[in-house]
């Protein structure tokens, strides 16, 4: 069967206004990213990547175009609809990790269950599975400030995947790491994209990052103008033992 397209942005135009002035972000963007993808979003500072990113998480609307994932069109839905479908199908994973630092990993990574109509022992089941796949399921009880900054985004990771959401977006995950916890992180986002087959878009500014992708956004001043394929980098093994 032929893979399907689980995001579609169809002429999207996206403007803020400040005073008077219309600002544009993004310009009659259309693009498309199949089911099972691991796409990168490159460009300079101020090229529309996050705002792109925002769309398609539902986090924000294109001021013209539409914006579809699955079979559902999200650039139209209500607030109160976006909320509950984000719940379901979104996992985000971002920059600052934005832990509770009062809760332990377990909990930090229990809140979008809690949202859901799942039983205490369906939620228990599914927030220890996402702390195994990460390497945290010996590190469940610790406080974020207990945890080095890639541990800490590992249970960003886990909390992003705990629903087993319909996409991953990630905005520039390794942004706030040494160069060995980004290494792991990537290797850990290679790792879970091969064994979960999900789709996942991340933004970055680090071509070592993109190049962990199978394809290439090149945004410019809210274009797209570049798509280019990436040689598929194999899952690696992950360390633990930080």
């Amino acid at each position: 069967m032929p893979v399907q397209d689980i995001v579609r942005v169809l002429g999207v135009h996206k403007f803020f206004t400040r005073g008077s002035e219309q600002v544009d972000v993004l310009n009659d963007l259309t693009l498309t990213v199949p089911d099972g993808e691991f796409m990168a979003l490159m460009g300079p500072s101020g090229s529309g990547k996050t705002t792109l990113l925002n769309l398609i998480a539902g986090l924000d609307r294109p001021s013209q175009g539409e914006v579809w994932v699955g079979n559902e069109l999200i650039s139209r839905m209500s607030e109160g609809m976006l909320a509950r479908w984000r719940t379901r199908h979104i996992g985000f994973v971002f920059q600052f990790y934005h832990l509770l630092s009062v809760l332990s990993a377990y909990e930090n990574v229990e809140l979008p269950l809690l949202l859901l109509p799942i039983s205490a022992a369906k939620r228990r089941q599914q927030v220890l599975t996402a702390l195994d796949l990460v390497g945290l399921g010996n590190r469940m009880r610790h406080r974020p400030g207990q945890l080095s900054g890639g541990q800490q985004q590992r249970v960003g990771i886990a909390r992003a995947i705990v629903t087993d959401p319909t996409l991953i977006v990630a905005d520039e995950p390794t942004g706030d790491l040494d160069a060995k916890s980004a290494t792991e992180i990537l290797d850990l986002l290679t790792e879970l994209h091969t064994s979960l087959q999900k789709t996942i878009i991340l933004v970055t500014h680090d071509s070592r990052a993109a190049a962990r992708a199978h394809r290439i956004l090149h945004l410019e001043k809210g274009k797209l103008v570049a798509d280019e394929p990436t040689r598929i980098m194999p899952a690696l093994h992950v360390e633990t033992d930080e």
